[in-house]
């Protein structure tokens, strides 16, 4: 998930070397101040993971350090969603994230929350912005994992999907209006993609490991040169502006933040997927969403 669910979890470590999880072991721990004097430009350094079980019963863990004007902000977030209830919940308190060669390590202790993702599919690095004032970097850390979330008594297995988005710009000056981003893992394939509109344009999709390109993207489907995913059955996750789905967890960043950020409109989807290859067929589960810019 690229901008729509930017929650915030604090670690010591740069932003690159997130970004650089599977060639150096990185260890992380939030401060146990959630505000700390820090001098550093605009970085936000945000984890996303996810795991969906075989009847679709779905875990979404955010965490992410946000550094800007001398502040440190950390938050940490999850999403769980069955087929009767979807509930979320947020803490600025103490979280663990580790990342070391193929596996992704998670505990949020305020939240009763841990997770672990093993690796089926390499890693995928992409710019997907780049100009003299920051840049927007895309790390599909994990494509496909093999994933195991408890949220309390809950225990989820199945497959999963894992990135970290890097920010050198705020998201307000990006030059962007609409947002499509998603990810399909099934047993035998993974796709990810951004379709990212604006003043400037850009698609770009990750299909088992390799960079493609894809010639359309929308709710119901994402066409590539060589083969097609459909989506289907949509579930809503969660709908509305940021200033009441995601932002209400962290109140001290409305008086940082402008307002236009807090009227950005997410909706975000689980659905059904079935990817037509040329040579075999594959059904799995979709995560994707669409965000608006609406100023």
């Amino acid at each position: 998930m690229l901008l729509g669910g930017v929650q915030a979890t604090g670690t010591s470590a740069t932003g690159r070397a997130y970004n650089r999880a599977f060639s150096i072991p990185v260890q992380m721990r939030a401060p146990k101040e959630r505000i700390a004097v820090a001098q550093a430009p605009f970085s936000l350094v945000k984890w996303y993971m996810d795991c969906v079980t075989e009847s679709g019963t779905t875990a979404i863990l955010y965490c992410a350090e946000l550094r800007w004007r001398g502040i440190r902000a950390s938050y940490s977030s999850v999403l769980l969603a069955d087929e009767h209830t979807i509930t979320t919940r947020t803490s600025m308190k103490r979280h663990r994230l580790s990342s070391d060669g193929d596996r992704i390590s998670v505990e949020f202790p305020p939240l009763s929350v841990m997770g672990t993702w093993k690796a089926v599919a390499a890693p995928v690095e992409h710019t997907v912005f780049e100009d003299a004032r920051g840049s927007v970097l895309w790390n599909c850390v994990q494509p496909g994992s093999s994933a195991h979330v408890t949220v309390g008594d809950r225990e989820l297995n199945g497959l999963g999907y894992a990135e970290c988005l890097t920010l050198t710009l705020p998201p307000w000056q990006l030059p962007l209006r609409q947002l499509r981003w998603g990810r399909f893992v099934s047993a035998q394939d993974s796709l990810a993609w951004i379709d990212w509109q604006g003043p400037y344009s850009t698609r770009i999709a990750v299909h088992n490991s390799r960079k493609c390109e894809a010639l359309s993207i929308s709710e119901t489907e994402v066409v590539l040169d060589d083969s097609r995913l459909r989506i289907d059955q949509p579930f809503s996750l969660r709908s509305g502006r940021l200033g009441s789905t995601i932002l209400p967890g962290a109140p001290m960043l409305r008086n940082l933040f402008p307002r236009s950020l807090f009227n950005v409109d997410e909706k975000k989807w689980r659905s059904r997927g079935t990817l037509d290859i040329q040579d075999h067929q594959s059904r799995g589960w979709v995560i994707h969403e669409v965000v608006n810019w609406n100023g």
